[in-house]
């Protein structure tokens, strides 16, 4: 069945949390389907190790939801500019076969692939105008303005920075027009660098992008004391690769899982910054048709729910306690994450690059 563009935007709009803007997109939509032409959504990931829950299920239904909207992906494989962040001390060939381990749990994520294609970048660097435009991007921003995305790489201090974590804005933004890409579609973090795009573009003769930010899961401990609102706190509670205890892994064992929720903030009656809720709204409720939760019968008994938004209105009543919620969550957490253990276990493939960064993993810890 045809979607309407309204039915289009709406589920668009399932995904962004931040849309720039509503009416550049149904302009978008409407030429496009107009001109029989595709319309391209881009996103990049730096191969940076392991791969937590928010990159695979989550990113998986993100993906979902845009292609049924019509839209075709393109998942930019950002090993150059990895290696321009320092990531594992710049080797190529290691940051390659740590892309190839992501690409490997996206195909197990129940992601519709027949509407995704995977780019590396260090095929589209081979190409000179891809740095014509690099050129351009720079030759059109200054310094400053540079500077301030560098929150696209978690990099805050900016007076520690290299000629090469200079040159990964210019060179995302150059991803953008390169692909190309007509809707950006990452994270909220990585807004600054979509706006540089949008400012650039009509000084180097491109369409502007639309900006389609999704929502960045919280870090499972508790919200770190700061005075930040809006994108920029948003960005701070987001879940870190940097503190495995801080997310849920594609790759977690049972026992992982278990411990990591049990000792998850979780306030009684707080549905607002509370990461096992969120781990509710934006993954388990999307991925199963009832939520279940066992409890004895003193304690109000088993109970079903059919929505999230029913579940958080008890549990901000206090007819749900966290003692009766995390339980739950392991649950359904575990079910979910067990085709992909089980993938990892039998693939050979799939096993050698996952034990490949594993083995960078405790390599980098031993460093430490």
């Amino acid at each position: 069945m045809t979607l309407t563009i309204d039915e289009r935007i709406s589920l668009l709009k399932e995904v962004g949390e931040e849309i720039i803007n509503i009416d550049e997109l149904r302009q978008l939509l409407q030429w496009k389907q107009d001109n029989n032409e595709i319309i391209y959504a881009y996103d990049g990931f730096e191969p940076s190790g392991n791969i937590h829950i928010a990159q695979g299920l989550l990113r998986a239904l993100n993906v979902n939801k845009i292609t049924k909207a019509g839209v075709r992906f393109k998942f930019l494989i950002a090993d150059w500019h990895a290696a321009a962040n320092h990531k594992f001390g710049g080797d190529l060939d290691v940051i390659k076969k740590v892309g190839d381990f992501f690409m490997e749990v996206w195909k197990v994520c129940n992601m519709d692939l027949s509407k995704v294609e995977f780019i590396y970048a260090s095929e589209i660097v081979k190409d000179p105008a891809y740095w014509e435009l690099v050129l351009k991007i720079a030759i059109n921003s200054s310094l400053n303005r540079v500077k301030r995305c560098t929150q696209i790489m978690g990099r805050e201090d900016v007076d520690t920075l290299t000629a090469s974590q200079i040159m990964y804005p210019l060179m995302q933004a150059a991803d953008i027009f390169y692909l190309p890409g007509n809707i950006c579609q990452l994270g909220l973090d990585q807004r600054k660098v979509n706006m540089l795009a949008r400012e650039v573009a009509p000084k180097i003769n491109k369409p502007k992008p639309i900006s389609l930010s999704h929502h960045m899961l919280m870090g499972l401990g508790k919200p770190p004391d700061t005075d930040l609102t809006g994108i920029d706190r948003a960005v701070k509670l987001k879940m870190s690769k940097s503190d495995p205890d801080s997310a849920i892994f594609m790759l977690d064992n049972p026992t992982d899982v278990k411990r990591k929720i049990n000792k998850a903030y979780c306030p009684p009656k707080e549905t607002v910054e509370n990461p096992v809720l969120e781990y509710c709204k934006y993954i388990i409720f999307e991925l199963i048709d009832t939520f279940e939760i066992e409890r004895p019968d003193k304690y109000g008994g088993n109970i079903k729910y059919k929505s999230y938004e029913d579940m958080a209105n008890d549990y901000a009543q206090g007819k749900l306690n966290p003692p009766d919620l995390k339980p739950a969550v392991i649950k359904y957490l575990n079910q979910l994450l067990l085709p992909i253990r089980e993938h990892f276990e039998k693939d050979e493939k799939a096993r050698a690059l996952y034990l490949f960064v594993e083995r960078l993993y405790m390599k980098k810890n031993t460093k430490k």
